[in-house]
């Protein structure tokens, strides 16, 4: 494909490093906050490896027009606040392989041609993708011969949803074992699935001193600390949950993460006043200290937030898990005994109190989370692509057909 150049107000690369090492494309898209985070994760890894040359991390939504971007990013967020049942029968409609191909390739392709002409331009020895949509634009480009490149896609969510899967690839990174026997199940080939783990940035795996953490920031050393999180965009239904945490009987200190909605950051500081116990904070850059002077999460099980927590061993409590994906990682959670699942605001104080009067338990939960956790996720993606000399896979029409029939027997 020959490089063009981009239409004029279109986005340019970031490119960083340099050097005579591989060039290395990472793609996500900000549908949510997850699929970003691990893009800086891995990118992270990768500029501290020698072997690596010029790196590309974009998000791709930037190269594409408002509606496009308002398609993928705002209606997600607004499904996810006002209909999340209808995101959840979505999720379980759409969860077989290549079902909305037809319609949804051509669109995101037809979408993203300032994306595509960039792509050229920089000519990526190694693509990593942290969202299925870019991940379809590169097979595509490799099928029809228009890019040479190592596609690699990396699930960031414990299960696998059908629309990762691409037609071509090199390998796929994903969280459990299970899921890695979810896709060879389906015909995908063994030794191009890799548990790797979900990546993290590196300040969740550095070791600190709860104490020294607590003191920082204004918490007593020794009494519970229950870490409240609203995500990145302060979603659910924090301020219902503070009203319930004010009945707490056990002399807990809770801090409320708001995220960047001013709103809710108001309406919680309104609600806790002079009470000491809490602290209520906006959007905040140091999650991982927080989650490591923490003992116990609650929130929702997104697939980052998730692996962020298992690497600092913090057991959480569930709430308003998104129907689909993040109740998929729910359920493991719940199953590896690192989690509680709280369904009704009624009884929150209740299981929250009764999780902290058994310390054993939450010692328990804390040492499952550690060992589920993989930590290591970053280095094992960053160390299988520099050294793969794997050609692409292609996924063929007789193969196609019999993933889709196996998903409908199930």
């Amino acid at each position: 494909m020959k490089s063009k150049s981009p239409r004029s107000g279109a986005p340019s690369w970031s490119i960083k490093g340099g050097g005579e090492g591989k060039r290395i494309l990472i793609m996500s898209v900000s549908a949510g906050s997850g699929h970003v985070r691990a893009a800086e994760a891995l990118e992270k890894a990768f500029r501290s490896d020698p072997r690596v040359g010029p790196i590309v991390n974009e998000d791709v939504l930037r190269f594409t027009n408002k509606l496009f971007r308002d398609f993928y990013s705002k209606l997600y967020l607004r499904m996810v606040r006002s209909a999340p049942q209808m995101l959840g029968a979505l999720y379980k409609a759409s969860d077989e392989p290549w079902k909305t191909d037809t319609l949804r390739l051509p669109m995101d392709r037809l979408n993203t041609r300032s994306l595509i002409r960039h792509i050229s331009a920089f000519a990526p020895d190694v693509t990593v993708c942290t969202h299925f949509m870019p991940a379809g634009i590169i097979a595509h480009l490799i099928e029809s011969g228009d890019l040479n490149t190592q596609l690699s896609i990396v699930v960031t969510d414990l299960d696998c949803h059908a629309m990762w899967l691409t037609r071509t690839f090199h390998r796929y990174f994903v969280a459990l074992p299970e899921t890695k026997a979810h896709l060879e199940a389906l015909g995908l080939p063994p030794e191009r699935i890799v548990v790797s783990g979900i990546p993290v940035c590196g300040e969740f795996l550095e070791k600190k001193d709860c104490a020294s953490l607590r003191a920082a920031h204004g918490l007593h050393p020794t009494k519970p600390v229950i870490l409240l999180s609203a995500g990145t965009f302060g979603t659910g239904p924090a301020e219902h949950v503070v009203e319930r945490l004010k009945a707490l009987r056990r002399d807990a200190e809770v801090v409320v993460v708001c995220g960047r909605s001013a709103e809710l950051h108001q309406r919680v500081t309104g609600i806790v006043q002079n009470d000491s116990r809490f602290k209520v904070l906006g959007y905040c850059d140091y999650m991982h200290d927080l989650m490591k002077m923490a003992d116990l999460l609650i929130g929702k099980p997104g697939g980052l937030t998730t692996a962020e927590a298992l690497v600092c061993g913090l057991p959480m409590a569930v709430l308003s898990p998104i129907p689909g994906q993040e109740e998929r990682n729910s359920d493991h959670l719940l199953e590896e005994g690192i989690a509680i699942r709280c369904n009704d605001l009624t009884t929150i104080v209740f299981k929250i109190e009764r999780l902290l009067d058994n310390p054993a338990r939450l010692a328990a939960m804390r040492a499952n989370a550690l060992r589920f956790a993989r930590p290591d996720a970053c280095a094992t993606i960053v160390n299988t692509l520099l050294e793969d000399r794997m050609p692409p896979y292609s996924v063929g029409a007789q193969e196609r057909k019999a993933m889709a029939q196996s998903m409908m027997k199930s």
